[in-house]
């Protein structure tokens, strides 16, 4: 299995929107940080969709490594 690239081995703090989508990028390739731009294209990574129920701050993942994508679960800590 394709290993992710490391965007950066910190959470990204974003203000998310109520009902609106977000894609969050898998591959690590994106300049859009935490969000796809469609670097993956050609590869097995695709990017992942989650909706916003309710406004306020999210932490996502930047280490692309998560088990709770798109959000940060303290995965960095090990990389």
């Amino acid at each position: 299995m394709a290993e992710p690239t490391i965007a950066q081995k910190t959470p990204i703090r974003i203000e998310v929107e109520q009902g609106k989508d977000y894609w969050w990028c898998s591959c690590g390739q994106s300049k859009r940080q935490p969000f796809c731009d469609g670097s993956h294209k050609g590869t097995a990574f695709e990017p992942v969709k989650w909706t916003a129920d309710a406004s306020g701050p999210k932490f996502f993942c930047g280490c692309k490594h998560t088990a709770g994508k798109p959000f940060c679960d303290g995965a960095h800590k090990a990389l």
